[in-house]
């Protein structure tokens, strides 16, 4: 049924015209209030979007499987190139090229979110790492997400940052300051291999983006997607960085009730003190 529209229908002449005009288009309306319970609350806004998860990651309880393939997350590289350890992570080939299984991409994201949410919430330090020039941006945008300890690098990663500090910084840098970070998170692992083995060492866990050409074995926490994409490292790191700024969130509700806690504290000491000298 459409809306009854003045273009469509010759002139009102009478009042019994204008009436019955009236009275079709109240129904109308009506009809629509009725069935709008019913249709798709879909609309422009709400919709996923490939070019959205940059500046409107979406949560990590939203993710679906739809989100990576509109990223174009199950991409993987030609069947010739795929290591033989990322075969339990590989849905099928098509066209020569190695169709990543999405459905288990989905449960190892989640878990991987959870951990960046469980290291923020104890007040961990959390690193970025895309060293392509397109995941420049990135990084940068998903450490300013998580907030004052997160940090990223777009750059070389300088070998020995980590496994021989001390002639990388001061003595002083290293006695004050946290310099081995609790969490470091990969986009590209390949060209940071050097990186992976330097937190290896000193057992620094490892989150990252892994394709059919990459071991998963080499990270603790691997996330089977294409690496290659912009878009999918958009996504991905939009969804980590958010689960980083929950755990900040609630490691500040945290300090807050613990601030609470020990001003009462302090106010019954006061109390009990002013009780016994007036005794």
């Amino acid at each position: 049924m459409s809306a009854p529209s003045a273009a469509d229908q010759p002139p009102l002449e009478t009042q019994e015209d204008w009436t019955d005009f009236q009275l079709r288009n109240a129904q109308y309306e009506s009809l629509i209030s009725f069935y709008s319970d019913y249709g798709s609350t879909q609309k422009r806004e709400n919709t996923f979007q490939p070019h959205h998860p940059l500046h409107r990651p979406t949560p990590p309880q939203s993710l679906t499987v739809s989100h990576l393939l509109a990223a174009g997350a199950h991409m993987g590289h030609h069947q010739s190139l795929m290591n033989p350890h990322f075969l339990p992570y590989a849905y099928g080939v098509r066209t020569d090229i190695t169709v990543i299984d999405l459905d288990q991409t989905v449960p190892l994201l989640r878990r991987a979110a959870q951990v960046v949410r469980a290291v923020t919430t104890r007040g961990g330090s959390v690193v970025f790492v895309g060293t392509r020039a397109d995941l420049r941006p990135v990084v940068r945008k998903a450490a300013e997400r998580v907030g004052d300890r997160a940090f990223h690098l777009g750059e070389k990663w300088l070998p020995g940052t980590l496994t021989n500090m001390l002639n990388m910084f001061d003595v002083k840098t290293v006695r004050d300051e946290q310099v081995v970070p609790d969490l470091v998170i990969f986009l590209n692992p390949i060209p940071n291999l050097h990186a992976i083995r330097e937190c290896a060492l000193l057992h620094v866990p490892t989150i990252a983006v892994v394709d059919s050409n990459v071991d998963p074995r080499i990270v603790m926490y691997p996330i089977p997607a294409n690496d290659e994409s912009t878009r999918t490292a958009e996504l991905l790191a939009g969804i980590l960085s958010i689960a980083g700024r929950e755990g900040v969130a609630i490691r500040h509700e945290q300090l807050e009730k613990m601030a609470k806690r020990a001003k009462r504290l302090q106010r019954g000491r006061e109390a009990a003190v002013d009780r016994s000298s007036i005794i």
